[in-house]
């Protein structure tokens, strides 16, 4: 019964009515009521990580608009990178620290011809938008928030072009890996940007609200089959993708949350520089967001402690979850500087139950966002975005 009162004051996606009709099992996550499947988890799954193309809705996500002939000055003072760097028509990760350079939130920065797009966490767009707006009466700077009139699809896999393709043109499947651009569909517009949350090559599309259902429709007719967030959280971690407020929040410097591309150690002040710097400089942080790997399919509680063979505590898992493509438990966890290397072997202890484990660097899984036409990344993009 709690359930069903959680979900029924859930903050709901324009396409509610939709997954609904669909099949869908709605559950709550991050105040928001969203489709946990359409029926088969593994289905949805492999639809995704198998050569097909999964659709997904992604509109609990916050979407706000920065213009204004001061934003990038304002925004470089808010933010790791540098969006002076940032070419009209492509986008860059960023985050947004605290004074202790502790992560708020991490973002996307899509430029634009509008100004700029700030692509949210759900966990985060409140705060996001509490950070941006206390500088909006100190010169021309202003911010928008369209979260309630956007939808927020994305197109994930091997296939997500071809999608694209029969849905809008060639041209707007063959945006860069880190492109965007604004097309007419219908009437009225479409962002296309290009971006993963899976591993595998993938496409978001904001459009208005009451053009979502359409979109949708086509994006189905394309080929690609409906999504549940069951699915897609599967994914997330075998892609090595964090998640605010499951790997990363606000008690962990923007350093160690494995958000690297996302820091411009060039540009000059920022809010929060000073730590990152120093931590830079000086070497290494303390801890880092990395992988581990069982060597079976096991059940292990999020939360449970790392330890090294000698039994030292070196670190705690964030995120657990059973692969099929590998056949074992994969998790995410803060492991200390010295455990980091790639192949080291630790324990994780669950449940009284000691597990023996192996330290894998992040992605676990590459999937054709690494294919060869793009540079091969030793760990998971911090570009790519998590739900």
């Amino acid at each position: 019964m709690s359930e069903a009162i959680t979900i029924a004051t859930a903050k709901t996606s324009p396409l509610r009515e939709l997954h609904i009709h669909l099949g869908a099992v709605m559950t709550e996550r991050d105040a928001w009521s969203v489709p946990a499947s359409y029926g088969d988890e593994l289905f949805e799954y492999a639809a995704v990580r198998e050569g097909g193309a999964g659709l997904i809705d992604l509109s609990s996500r916050g979407c706000l608009i920065v213009s204004g002939s001061e934003a990038i000055q304002f925004l470089n003072g808010l933010i790791t990178n540098d969006v002076k760097t940032l070419a009209e028509n492509h986008w860059m990760p960023a985050a947004f620290p605290n004074v202790q350079g502790r992560l708020i939130a991490s973002v996307r920065v899509v430029h634009r011809q509008d100004g700029f797009l700030i692509d949210t966490e759900p966990a985060t767009h409140e705060p996001v938008l509490k950070s941006l707006n206390r500088f909006t009466l100190a010169g021309d700077f202003r911010v928008r928030d369209l979260s309630d009139d956007t939808a927020h699809l994305s197109v994930q896999g091997a296939q997500s072009s071809e999608i694209i393709t029969a849905v809008f043109d060639e041209a707007s499947a063959n945006i860069e890996r880190d492109g965007s651009q604004t097309v007419e569909w219908g009437d009225g517009e479409v962002t296309i940007i290009r971006a993963t949350h899976t591993g595998e090559d993938g496409f978001d599309l904001l459009v208005r609200a009451k053009a979502a259902a359409a979109l949708w429709d086509s994006l189905q007719t394309a080929g690609a089959r409906p999504c549940g967030f069951d699915a897609l959280e599967i994914l997330r971690v075998e892609g090595g993708i964090a998640r605010y407020g499951r790997d990363m929040d606000e008690t962990h410097v923007v350093s160690e949350t494995n958000l690297d591309d996302a820091i411009s150690f060039t540009k000059g002040c920022y809010i929060g520089q000073e730590i990152i710097a120093r931590i830079k400089y000086r070497g290494h942080v303390a801890k880092k967001l990395t992988g581990v790997m069982f060597d079976q399919a096991l059940k292990i509680e999020s939360g449970s402690s790392i330890r090294s063979i000698d039994d030292k505590e070196i670190g705690r898992v964030t995120s657990v979850t059973l692969s099929p493509h590998l056949g074992r438990t994969l998790a995410m966890g803060y492991v200390k500087y010295d455990y980091l290397a790639p192949g080291t072997s630790v324990k994780v202890v669950s449940s009284e139950n000691e597990f023996p484990v192996e330290v894998r660097g992040l992605p676990f899984v590459r999937g054709s966002w690494y294919a060869s036409v793009f540079s091969e990344p030793q760990t998971a993009p911090s570009g790519a975005t998590s739900l």
